[in-house]
C-alpha cells in the first residue's frame, strides 16, 4: 500500500511502495506498478487498465497523482486513452536493438509480431563518388542495390535501403528477400565486427511517406548505419521508421576506458 500524501509529488516514507522504491514519487511508484504488469504480460497489449478512480481506491492516492502517471505513460508510449471509454495498454512497437545488428524479422518475431516484406529494388549499379567514398571503394566499382519495406502485422514499420559491397555477399541479388532478411543473409557470409549508427528525426518526403503508408503530419526517425567485415565496409544502409511504430532502445556494457574507475 502507498502511504496516502496530499501531494502529488509527496514521497512515501514509510511501508512498502508500488515497487519497493519507498523514496520514490508517488506518481513514480504507480507508473512503476504499471509498467510492470505491461512487461510481465499481466497486461496484454491493448487490454483496459484500472481507471484513474481505480488507482485513486486501490493505492489510496490523490487523484492527481493517478492522472499524472497515466498522463505520462502513454507520452511515453506504453498507455492509449480513449476519451469516454478507458484507459488501454498501447500495441506493443518493435524496440529495434541499436547497439548490436539483429534481423528485423526476429525483432517484430520477438515483440509478438508477424513480419513481411515487400521487395521494390534489387539491382547492381556504379558507386558514385559519395557513396564509394562512404564504402571506401574506388568510384564506378559494382556495388549491390535494395530497397524493401518491413511490415509488422502488415503495417509498415521500416524503410531499408541498403547498399552491399559485394565482396561481401557475391550473391546477394539471387537472394528471396521475401523469404529471408538481408541481415539474417549477411550473417552467413561473415562475422560484422564494427557499425556505425547516426540517428535524426526528419519531415519524410512524398515518395517515403507513401511507401511506409504515414499520415501526412507525422515524422521519421531515420537511422544511417554502416557495418564492417573486419576491415571491410559491408553495408551502407538508410533506415527509415514512422515515429509512431518505432521505439529505439539499446543495452552495452561499457569498457574501462569508457567507464574509467577513478582510486
Amino acid at each position: 500500500m502507498i502511504t496516502n500524501v496530499n501531494s502529488e509529488n509527496g514521497y512515501q516514507n514509510e511501508g512498502m511502495g508500488v515497487a519497493d522504491t519507498s523514496m520514490s514519487p508517488l506518481f513514480q511508484q504507480v507508473k512503476t506498478h504499471i509498467v510492470q504488469r505491461i512487461e510481465s504480460g499481466e497486461w496484454a497489449s491493448e487490454s483496459r487498465i484500472p481507471s484513474e478512480k481505480q488507482l485513486v481506491e486501490q493505492f489510496s492516492i490523490s487523484r492527481s497523482t493517478a492522472h499524472r502517471a497515466l498522463r505520462e505513460l502513454t507520452v511515453e508510449g506504453y498507455l492509449v486513452r480513449v476519451q469516454g471509454v478507458g484507459t488501454f495498454v498501447a500495441p506493443r512497437k518493435p524496440h529495434f536493438t541499436l547497439l548490436e545488428i539483429r534481423s528485423i524479422a526476429d525483432e517484430i518475431t520477438r515483440c509478438g509480431g508477424t513480419h513481411s516484406c515487400d521487395l521494390h529494388l534489387l539491382v547492381e549499379e556504379k558507386a558514385s563518388l559519395h557513396l564509394a567514398l562512404e564504402m571506401e571503394l574506388r568510384e564506378g566499382t559494382p556495388i549491390f542495390h535494395s530497397i524493401m519495406v518491413h511490415r509488422n502485422n502488415g503495417q509498415p514499420v521500416q524503410l531499408a535501403d541498403r547498399y552491399v559491397n559485394p565482396v561481401m555477399a557475391p550473391n546477394y541479388l539471387k537472394q528471396d528477400f521475401t523469404r529471408i532478411t538481408p541481415s539474417e543473409y549477411l550473417f552467413q557470409m561473415g562475422p560484422l565486427t564494427e557499425a556505425e549508427h547516426t540517428i535524426k528525426a526528419v519531415a519524410p518526403d512524398e515518395k517515403t511517406r507513401n511507401l511506409l503508408e504515414m499520415p501526412q503530419d507525422e515524422p521519421c526517425l531515420v537511422i544511417h548505419r554502416r557495418t564492417w567485415s573486419n576491415r571491410i565496409v559491408a553495408t551502407k544502409a538508410l533506415l527509415i521508421h514512422p515515429g509512431s511504430r518505432f521505439r529505439p532502445s539499446g543495452r552495452f556494457i561499457p569498457s574501462s576506458s569508457m567507464n574509467p574507475i577513478v582510486s
